[in-house]
């Protein structure tokens, strides 16, 4: 009986290793399928289908530049100071999977000292 319960156990983490490698697998297909995509409609439609499964699309427009969660592919300069250091565009978007990121966003950044 312990050997039947055993082997049932197992057959259940080998089940469950590969459910959760099936959904990294179609979630990496997805930002495949996404990076592509050229409509609005399709884009909405995959990003709302990987929120429905407790995956966020990372757009930080405004937000503060933070070099441990955001890469930055370019700068643009700004005459308002207040703005340095901030983003001022999501280039690439970026996705997290519940506490794991997924891809950081690509981001340009406001640097001060100039007109935009």
């Amino acid at each position: 009986m312990a050997a039947h319960l055993i082997a049932a156990a197992d057959t259940g983490q080998r089940d469950m290793r590969r459910l959760r490698d099936d959904r990294a697998a179609l979630i990496q297909l997805c930002l495949y399928a996404l990076d592509r995509a050229r409509s609005e409609g399709v884009i909405a439609r995959i990003e709302e289908g990987l929120a429905g499964v407790g995956v966020t699309a990372l757009r930080p427009d405004g937000q503060p530049f933070d070099p441990a969660r955001h890469e930055a592919g370019g700068t643009v300069s700004t005459s308002d100071d207040s703005l340095a250091g901030r983003v001022a565009e999501t280039e690439v978007v970026g996705f997290r999977d519940g506490d794991t990121l997924l891809r950081a966003p690509v981001v340009t950044v406001y640097t001060a000292g100039g007109t935009t």
